[in-house]
């Protein structure tokens, strides 16, 4: 929280299963509680979705499925990374894989944090501080 009240984050979910973002939604519910936060919730079926998502809504984090079709979450960093007006948002890669290779490949697309699934309270919330720090969001 800040001075004048809580920090409202806006939080892009990208995972092509309906299950995984609920889950990854409740996830970030849950912090915005215990934190004191604000969260907004825009959710996407793929990365082309994202990247079509991004130009529109006041992102502040994504969070992205390591592994999906057509293009991966790792492709997704990569692509955010080489946008200019994108390159510094924080991302975290999310994957079923839990093993230090796969971590090691999302942190190389440029990812800023990483979670393995399935993911407890307290490694979400945690994460979630390392990667967003204290500071508020960039006005636009």
């Amino acid at each position: 929280m800040t001075a004048s009240g809580p920090i409202r984050r806006h939080v892009l979910v990208v995972d092509d299963s309906g299950p995984a973002r609920l889950l990854v939604r409740q996830a970030l519910e849950g912090w915005a509680r215990r934190t004191g936060h604000k969260v907004d919730v825009v959710e996407a079926e793929n990365g082309f979705e994202a990247l079509r998502e991004l130009p529109r809504s006041p992102i502040d984090l994504v969070l992205t499925d390591v592994n999906m079709p057509t293009l991966s979450g790792l492709e997704l960093i990569r692509m955010i990374r080489s946008r200019p007006e994108q390159s510094a948002l924080p991302v975290i890669a999310v994957s079923t894989e839990r093993d230090a290779e796969d971590a090691a490949r999302a942190r190389k697309a440029g990812a800023d944090g990483y979670l393995g699934k399935p993911f407890d309270v307290e490694t979400f919330d945690r994460v979630l501080g390392e990667v967003l720090g204290s500071k508020a969001p960039e006005e636009p």
